[in-house]
């Protein structure tokens, strides 16, 4: 079968096509054709060996998947050849064929497309799990998002508008903003030209938000942070810009509001049945059309380096998918 495979550490273009062995799922495991995978800015970083999930080459960057269950070994109960299923294996889906344990998958409806349910498992697993688990989220709350232009920013619009919220949207271009807006933001702020902390406050009324959702990091971050409320809540997502911010946490004792991480990796290994809660949740809401992935392109196997360079260049507005 045919794979992108990391044989050396690097940039996207390091990465090869290469013809593989189908591998044959051990007791617990199943193998899944891959009918779609999905891209994040993380396989950016793994590729490279600068995340925190470190593979030895050679490996296939990855992280997310849909299709069909080809295979199953012993013990396996849940699945069967021919079940739709959608997954997460931390990386190695961008291939044809991908082994997962039992755990590791979700059935998939049949109303549900395998383009769809590849881009939902780790950003809106991720942003949900924020949402409910870590901030306990309430309907008439307000939540800025930043970044909301990028794959897990626009879950977070989407995801927090389905949850009652009022959404304040903010990214660095009107572009990017007029994105957010059709995925249901209800305000924008665009803190390339505005200062982001006096507009937050101005759009609540001197109170600040309740809720801050940051997969950006970097100089947005204190500022974010002196725009929440009383007993507000600051999700930290990520540092897509790069740099790991320091809080001055006298902030933090003023405001009496909490900084929470969100490491939806590890949630899901301690965290399982509220993993399986979630991505039920989820599904449903795309059954009934309130959450749909926004897919910035579609590539083939072949166009893996492109995609994964448009990522790391910050270009992508969504999920990148690729369709071996």
């Amino acid at each position: 079968m045919k794979a992108v495979v990391c044989e050396r550490l690097g940039p996207p273009e390091n990465l090869v096509i290469a013809d593989v062995e189908e591998p044959a799922p051990a007791p617990g495991e199943v193998l899944v054709q891959v009918g779609a995978a999905a891209l994040n800015f993380f396989d950016t970083l793994i590729i490279e060996g600068k995340y925190q999930f470190r593979p030895e080459p050679p490996f296939s960057p990855g992280a997310e998947f849909a299709g069909t269950v080809k295979a199953v070994g012993e013990g396996v109960e849940l699945f069967e050849p021919g079940d739709r299923v959608m997954g997460y294996v931390k990386w190695g889906a961008v291939r044809e064929a991908v082994i997962a344990t039992e755990d590791d998958l979700v059935a998939l409806p049949d109303e549900v497309g395998e383009d769809d349910a590849a881009g939902l498992t780790v950003t809106y697993g991720t942003t949900l799990h924020a949402f409910r688990d870590r901030a306990n989220l309430q309907a008439g709350e307000t939540v800025a998002v930043l970044g909301a232009s990028g794959g897990v920013g626009l879950a977070a619009v989407e995801i927090a508008k389905a949850m009652g919220a009022r959404v304040i949207a903010c990214a660095s271009s009107a572009e990017k903003l007029e994105l957010a807006r059709g995925r249901g933001a209800d305000d924008l702020v665009n803190y390339a030209e505005e200062d982001l902390k006096t507009r937050l406050k101005d759009l609540t009324d001197g109170c600040g938000v309740d809720v801050v959702y940051d997969p950006v990091g970097g100089a947005y971050t204190e500022a974010a942070l002196r725009a929440t409320g009383w007993r507000g809540r600051y999700l930290v997502i990520g540092f897509a810009a790069g740099d790991i911010p320091k809080l001055p946490l006298n902030l933090v004792l003023l405001k009496g509001c909490d900084v929470l991480g969100v490491f939806w990796g590890e949630a899901i290994v301690r965290e399982p049945d509220e993993h399986r809660d979630n991505m039920a949740q989820l599904l449903a809401w795309i059954g009934e059309g309130r959450i749909r992935p926004h897919i910035h392109g579609v590539f083939s196997l072949d166009e893996t380096t492109s995609a994964l360079r448009q990522l790391a260049d910050r270009k992508v507005q969504g999920k990148v998918i690729i369709r071996p």
